[in-house]
């Protein structure tokens, strides 16, 4: 895995590298921000030999005494040497009030700063106006179809990527067998870390098995329209009853931990953001499938969350679209682009292409439009225009 650079993400932070700015990595935890770490790091001592590293992992309990803002400016100050000092903190998080520490040493011109972080409260606007400018945020996610391939050295095919729909993206499977029970075993004690280390403590929820069920109750609706109430309507017909704030507060908590995604939706003529009904992907479908089990039934699920993760990968911000009574499945849009797209498991019949094709059709503008199936084969194909790709030929292409 060492060897294997995510190159996506390196072209992104070199140009920041001896910039007075603190660079910050967040995402899910095990997505494999810390393994970055260590590529900047070689990126670092590439450009000067000797440069001095300080590196604080806050999984590791050598570091525990470090749990604040004084006790990191203690700890970094005893490391540093003459010139340039390059710090890195992973899970940066865990220390109190470690902005102001931050702040501090970047006011000395001496360090050149990079921290890890798996949760959304970091850049609270309370942490935004202290660093104020000072800092360059960067959003690592799961490996993407072709980052699994590479990393697991498979050629980029259906077997490939049954196995990415299965299994996810996270790097660590690389060093496992590629045996269901072992990777779901991992998988499962990753959900259980994520959900006792990142949400039930740091939020200090009480009622777990809640939380649980929520989970699945998003896993199962995976790309479904849903809203607080109909939730809270589930969990009343499961004998379990919260009210609407509770259900939206744990809601934030998961996306905070960046394991889930919320997705708006938007009416692609007014414009305008719907308030009411959402849609929920995961950061990483294995773990999706962890919470659930991996039924073959939710390949249009699954499909549907690979597409949205795709996208964001390649730097989109998604919504959902409608016009008229017609839904679209995404509405992508970056800088001054916008793309339309469509997802389906198989243009099985003329009636299955006429909706698919028929709802992007129905747009009044001229941003291009695509379906995406699970059909072996699309050759590139067009449909009145509209271009069809294999989920496959997406994965496989930046867009």
């Amino acid at each position: 895995m060492g060897n294997i650079k995510r190159e996506k993400y390196l072209e992104k932070i070199r140009p920041f590298i001896n910039q007075p700015l603190i660079k910050v990595l967040i995402g899910q935890r095990r997505v494999g921000k810390s393994f970055l770490l260590k590529q900047i790091i070689d990126e670092v001592l590439f450009i000067t030999k000797n440069a001095n590293i300080i590196f604080i992992d806050k999984e590791k309990y050598e570091f525990d005494q470090i749990q604040n803002y004084h006790q990191l400016i203690e700890f970094v100050k005893s490391q540093q040497k003459e010139g340039t000092n390059y710090l890195f903190i992973d899970e940066v998080q865990e220390i109190k009030g470690f902005e102001k520490a931050l702040r501090s040493l970047l006011s000395d011109k001496i360090f050149d700063i990079y921290c890890t972080g798996s949760n959304a409260n970091m850049l609270s606007t309370d942490i935004a106006t202290f660093l104020s400018g000072r800092q360059m945020v960067f959003k690592i996610y799961s490996l993407s179809f072709t980052e699994f391939c590479q990393f697991h050295n498979y050629k980029l095919n259906t077997s490939a990527l049954n196995k990415y729909l299965k299994y996810g993206g996270l790097p660590y499977l690389i060093h496992l067998p590629k045996d269901d029970s072992i990777i779901f075993d991992y998988l499962d004690n990753i959900y259980a870390t994520i959900l006792f280390r990142d949400i039930v403590s740091r939020n200090e929820i009480r009622d777990v098995s809640f939380l649980n069920n929520l989970l699945k109750f998003l896993a199962d609706n995976t790309g479904s329209l849903v809203s607080a109430k109909k939730i809270s309507d589930y969990l009343k017909s499961q004998q379990s009853s919260k009210s609407v704030s509770v259900i939206l507060n744990y809601i934030t908590y998961l996306e905070n931990a960046y394991f889930i995604f919320k997705t708006k939706r938007k009416d692609i003529q007014g414009k305008k953001i719907f308030e009411v009904g959402e849609k929920y992907y995961f950061e990483d479908f294995g773990l999706r499938n962890s919470v659930i089990g991996y039924k073959i039934s939710d390949i249009n699920k699954i499909t549907e969350n690979a597409v949205y993760l795709h996208l964001l990968i390649n730097g989109y911000k998604i919504y959902i679209g409608k016009t008229g009574n017609k839904e679209i499945d995404f509405i992508a849009e970056r800088q001054n682009e916008t793309l339309y797209i469509q997802v389906t498991t198989y243009l099985s019949d003329e009636k299955v292409i006429q909706r698919e094709f028929g709802n992007l059709l129905a747009i009044p503008d001229n941003y291009p439009k695509l379906v995406v199936s699970l059909d072996e084969f699309s050759g590139n194909s067009t449909y009145k225009g509209i271009q069809h790709l294999t989920l496959l030929e997406f994965l496989s292409e930046s867009i």
